[in-house]
């Protein structure tokens, strides 16, 4: 069986027209990854780990109920007993693309390396087979903690673990541009396995293309990048090779929320079965097509439920 943690911070979810209508759910990157990955998991084949923080309040113990009937393991989920998780709403426009309003300052996932049983947590995180964060993983610590993070990346990598990283920049969460620079400068030489979007990327960089980005990245020295680039499909660079893998258009799309997410969790999916890098591609591009025809960071179970077969199966 191979083992996977995802670590980073899930927040409640409002999703609708501000004084209209509102659903109240959950999401945050690296949890919609979770999710997915957990849906479309045979749990003999690949153990699924979330690592984080809620609150005691009834809102978190929902949350951790809905996680465990995901299928996702949620011993290393922290609870602090006075803090609570952040708040987020989710406006769209005509063509599915969203725009965010965070409340999540003091959220509990924000002290996740300070709770007193963090330490349990780091010690098992040694025994999984990858690690996965994203930059918002990152971005939401205190300074002094993202230092630390990445010391500890590096010593997990040291003993064998992968480590998957989504750079999922977002400006609002750092002090400024150079700040964002310097951390992802400091992380990014442990990282084996870049799944990032060609948007941030650029946001954050600057880079002219996508040949530029990919040749920064490469310089750090990881041995897979995957540039994911919207309806264009993805990009994989794996030993200075370069395929492009396209998707395919879909009728209509009504929410881009979590269509990176879910393209990580397809291909990490492969991945960990060890699938060929293209077919892992493909998944990725399949999970993220169905997901962006649906309201919200979480779709409904059904809308997944049929890609468990052939994702399981071997390539």
């Amino acid at each position: 069986m191979k083992k996977i943690a995802l670590l980073g911070e899930c927040m409640i979810e409002l999703n609708g027209a501000p004084f209209g209508e509102m659903r109240q759910t959950y999401g945050g990157d690296t949890l919609n990854t979770a999710v997915y990955l957990a849906r479309t998991a045979l749990p003999e084949r690949i153990q699924v780990h979330y690592v984080s923080v809620l609150g005691a309040d009834k809102l978190s113990q929902g949350m951790r109920r809905r996680w465990r009937a995901e299928g996702i393991n949620t011993d290393w989920v922290l609870c602090d007993p006075v803090r609570q998780p952040g708040l987020y709403l989710i406006q769209l426009d005509n063509d599915g693309e969203r725009t965010f309003l965070y409340w999540r300052a003091q959220s509990a996932a924000r002290y996740l390396l300070q709770h007193a049983d963090y330490p349990k947590v780091l010690a098992e995180l040694a025994k999984v087979d990858i690690l996965y964060l994203s930059g918002i993983s990152l971005a939401i610590l205190p300074q002094n903690d993202r230092t630390l993070l990445i010391e500890q990346l590096k010593s997990l990598r040291a003993a064998g673990v992968e480590i998957v990283f989504d750079s999922n920049y977002r400006p609002s969460l750092w002090q400024d541009q150079a700040e964002a620079q310097r951390y992802y400068a400091a992380l990014l030489p442990e990282v084996d396995v870049a799944l990032v979007t060609v948007d941030d990327e650029r946001l954050l960089w600057g880079d002219a293309d996508e040949q530029a980005c990919l040749r920064r990245l490469a310089a750090y020295g990881m041995s897979k990048i995957v540039l994911k680039r919207g309806k264009c499909g993805a990009i994989l660079w794996h030993k200075g090779e370069q395929t492009v893998v396209p998707t395919t258009a879909v009728a209509q799309v009504v929410d881009t929320t979590s269509a990176g997410d879910a393209f990580n969790a397809g291909f990490l999916n492969g991945y960990l079965l060890q699938k060929d890098l293209v077919h892992c591609c493909r998944q990725g591009n399949q999970l993220a097509g169905i997901v962006i025809q649906h309201k919200g960071a979480i779709i409904p179970p059904c809308a997944t439920q049929h890609f468990i077969k052939p994702f399981n199966e071997d390539s």
